[in-house]
């Protein structure tokens, strides 16, 4: 049982540094971002679904389910993985 519970934390913690990390990550581009006078219409880290979110300004704000990854949605920007 005791290794039960050596497992869970060892997962518990790399999420945990997951989460750090990419929300360092994402945070620069968001600087980034309002540096430059840019307008940031979503923060999220985490992919979707949405655990919780708010909007502030013409910014909102998200913590999605899954906490491998993130994005910062800049107006204007094109998704090149949509052309054809």
């Amino acid at each position: 049982m005791d290794w039960l519970v050596n497992f869970s934390s060892t997962i518990l913690i790399f999420i945990a540094a997951i989460f750090i990390l990419v929300t360092i990550h994402e945070l620069g581009h968001f600087i980034a971002a309002k540096l430059f006078g840019m307008r940031v219409d979503k923060f999220s880290i985490g992919f979707p679904p949405k655990i919780f979110g708010f909007k502030k300004g013409d910014t909102e704000y998200v913590i999605g389910a899954t906490p491998l990854g993130g994005y910062v949605s800049i107006a204007g920007m094109i998704d090149e993985s949509m052309d054809t």
